[in-house]
């Protein structure tokens, strides 16, 4: 099949063999979406069935609204750590006004065009983006390998074992699933007493409900959770519409971001009436549907949500007995496959301009120091943008020549490069005044044929330049500026220094 019939719910659903791998990819997600969601709550302050809630009506309702089949949604860290004051200050009311609120902002968003900003994200910050999110990933794990009994140690070695060695054997069933079901029936067998998912927390043991947030429809409620509801709106959007690429990538396919933008804000008004914390895109479940398990439609995503609802409420018992130590060993499989270990190789590193591997680990360092992905995309983006405009600045040239017209000598200045605030600023510097006063100089040219004025501040200093010369007795003309230069000129000159 092609890369987009393997997208087509239709063609899932006729062969069984697809349908099989789409649903134990929803197992394996499912499975490790327990403890994490757990511990989301955790950090939220909330209690432990919110978290789970909010997994299962975040990845069902993006299975039929979002728009990037595969693609896994559910309560994450970064949404927690942005909430959770809330939840300190103001209780589960508050917070679940800001999950609706939040999920409108998204919508809005997603109408604004939100997603054509994705365009301004360089391939370096996407890079710093997935190591980040490997490194979070594994770093998540270490709590559980510290302090812990010593047979937890040989459990995650055969669990690693296991992820890597049964795909030599046989793709039939997702390596990840193997290694949990056998490592649950060694654990419970040999009576190997070890953390499981059952010393989390509490699994819920009923469906979730309509939720309507007892909160005063105020102005003073609003100004209280729509900072909170647009930073989770934000952070949320961001870390999704990343994972969304990521999965293009990985699949070679295009997914329509705008629908994703405005089908997560759907999902977290649906699971904010639910009692759910609200959520984003899940970046180490989204590489173990898509890159482990092999997932590529919107099947294994809802079947995710669809089986942890079964698994929590039905099966809890028996969910309880997984040891914590096969999920930390997929965890880590995970975080393996997602690094992108070829941005760090030697060759590479010697092949890359340093600029962008300063990005990129301007861009790892924030997210592991920060925790915050949205925080870490931002650095990145800047230092892009820094080292962009420092590049560019020094691009612009220019050169002086004497020219003879009509037995009267004219000093010629001619232009090379796009001028805009960062390569013009050094462009008053570059004119010889003293020189150009001398009385055989009859005039000043400056030549911009090769250049394009991008700002204001190149009309400003184009201003200032004039303004000297004009102090030395000197007239300056302008020649070869295209139509849109002149037009910019013509609207802003002699009008950005005045009072100076």
């Amino acid at each position: 099949m092609k890369p987009e019939q393997l997208q087509s719910v239709r063609a899932t659903l006729r062969s069984p063999r697809r349908l099989k791998t789409e649903a134990l990819a929803g197992l394996v997600v499912a499975l490790a979406l327990i403890p994490e969601a757990i511990a989301f709550s955790v950090i939220a302050g909330v209690d432990p069935r919110i978290g789970l809630f909010a997994s299962f009506t975040m990845a069902v309702t993006i299975s039929f609204v979002g728009g990037r089949p595969a693609m896994i949604s559910a309560a994450t860290g970064a949404v927690a750590l942005v909430i959770a004051p809330l939840m300190r200050s103001h209780g589960l009311d508050y917070l679940i006004s800001a999950v609706i609120l939040a999920g409108v902002f998204q919508i809005l968003l997603a109408v604004l065009g939100v997603t054509r900003l994705m365009r301004f994200i360089p391939r370096s910050v996407m890079v710093g983006f997935v190591n980040a999110l490997a490194i979070l990933v594994f770093m998540a794990q270490l709590p559980e390998l510290i302090g812990v009994p010593w047979p937890v140690y040989p459990l995650v070695a055969a669990g690693l074992l296991i992820v890597v060695g049964v795909p030599r054997i046989t793709t039939a069933v997702p390596s990840p699933l193997v290694a949990i079901v056998l490592l649950t029936l060694l654990a419970v067998l040999a009576g190997i007493n070890v953390p499981a998912v059952r010393d989390k927390g509490q699994l819920p043991e009923s469906l979730p409900s309509l939720f309507v947030p007892h909160v005063p429809l105020t102005l003073e409620t609003f100004q209280t959770i729509a900072p909170f509801a647009l930073s989770m709106a934000l952070v949320g959007l961001l870390e999704s519409l990343m994972t969304a690429k990521l999965v293009d990538d990985i699949t070679d396919t295009r997914s329509n971001k705008t629908r994703e933008s405005w089908g997560q804000g759907v999902a977290n008004i649906v699971t904010g009436f639910l009692g759910g914390m609200g959520g984003c895109a899940v970046i180490g479940q989204t590489m173990i549907n898509v890159k482990g398990s092999g997932a590529r439609s919107r099947v294994s995503t809802f079947l995710a949500g669809a089986f942890l609802l079964v698994l929590v409420v039905t099966l809890g018992d028996v969910v309880g007995l997984i040891p914590m130590a096969a999920l930390v060993a997929v965890m880590i499989f995970v975080s393996a496959i997602t690094f992108d270990w070829h941005s760090v190789a030697p060759k590479t590193l010697k092949r890359m301009p340093r600029s962008e591997t300063a990005v990129m680990l301007i861009t790892v360092a924030t997210v592991v120091v920060t925790h915050n992905l949205a925080i870490g995309v931002g650095a990145g983006v800047l230092a892009a943008m820094a080292m962009f405009a420092r590049r560019v600045a020094h691009f612009a040239t220019v050169e002086r020549t004497e020219v003879e017209l009509n037995g009267r000598t004219v000093a010629t200045y001619t232009v090379d490069g796009e001028l805009f605030f960062a390569s013009s600023n050094d462009l008053y510097t570059q004119f010889d005044y003293a020189r150009d006063s001398e009385p055989h100089v009859a005039g000043v040219v400056i030549d911009l044929h090769a250049s394009h004025l991008w700002d204001a501040s190149t009309i400003a200093v184009l201003d200032a330049v004039t303004e000297k010369y004009r102090r030395h007795g000197r007239d300056v003309e302008l020649i070869g500026l295209n139509a849109a230069s002149i037009q910019m000129r013509e609207r802003l000159a002699g009008k950005l220094n005045a009072g100076h």
